[in-house]
């Protein structure tokens, strides 16, 4: 039975190319340059900052961040960066009765600019906030604590085998893989993908697929009005 359902950010409801352009931008390199790095970087199995290391060798991500606010230029995101399948996946497994989140690593600024969103979600987590970052287990540890404790009814929903599914799983939480972004096309990982309890293309194919599994569970959940 699923009880809740807790989502990754960037790259699962996040659509981050605009993210990764305006980076480029910043550094002053051409933006296919900045994009096939990036590539080369996640098929070596590297932490996504390298890519930034590779042009700029002291490049501090949060004086960097810092460095962008000061220039008016600050790293955000808004409803345009939204995928086009997240709010109505939201709204319709909201609809179901099921206790969501959404729980990523994202920078300080990130928690606000996600509450600005206006989600239909009940909790929103960030590595920033938490204090740890995924894939560390004590990441997971508060995910399982923020969807009620019990780690067996919580799906945690990620377009990384590497930093969302397998760390997922390690928890006790059934784990959604979502094919998408660069990590979801580039990472693979076939031994953790065959573990996960769904692996989607869209976010639009959770609903049906969740309520499909409670409903075998015997677990209809109360609707919400």
């Amino acid at each position: 039975m699923i009880k809740s359902v807790f989502f990754d950010v960037g790259g699962t409801i996040l659509d981050e190319s605009r993210e990764f352009a305006d980076w480029a931008d910043w550094l002053g390199v051409p933006r296919h340059t900045f994009s096939a790095v990036f590539g080369a970087v996640i098929a070596r199995g590297l932490g996504y900052q390298e890519v930034f290391r590779v042009f700029r060798p002291d490049f501090d991500l949060t004086a960097e961040l810092d460095r962008r606010v000061a220039a008016g230029v600050p790293e955000t995101f808004d409803e345009e960066d939204l995928y086009p399948d997240a709010r109505a996946c939201l709204t319709a497994l909201a609809a179901q009765g099921l206790h969501l989140g959404l729980a990523g690593n994202q920078p300080a600024h990130a928690e606000a600019s996600l509450r600005a969103l206006g989600l239909p979600v009940d909790v929103i987590g960030t590595s920033h906030g938490w204090g740890v970052d995924k894939p560390a287990p004590a990441f997971f540890t508060r995910v399982v604590e923020a969807g009620g404790g019990d780690a067996s009814s919580i799906l945690y929903v990620g377009d990384r085998p590497d930093n969302d599914a397998r760390p997922a799983m390690a928890a006790g939480m059934p784990a959604c893989l979502i094919r998408r972004g660069p990590w979801g096309h580039i990472l693979d990982m076939p031994d953790v993908a065959q573990r996960c309890l769904f692996r989607i293309g869209s976010l639009a194919e959770l609903p049906d697929l969740v309520a499909e599994h409670n409903a075998a569970s015997g677990w209809p959940p109360p609707q919400k009005t």
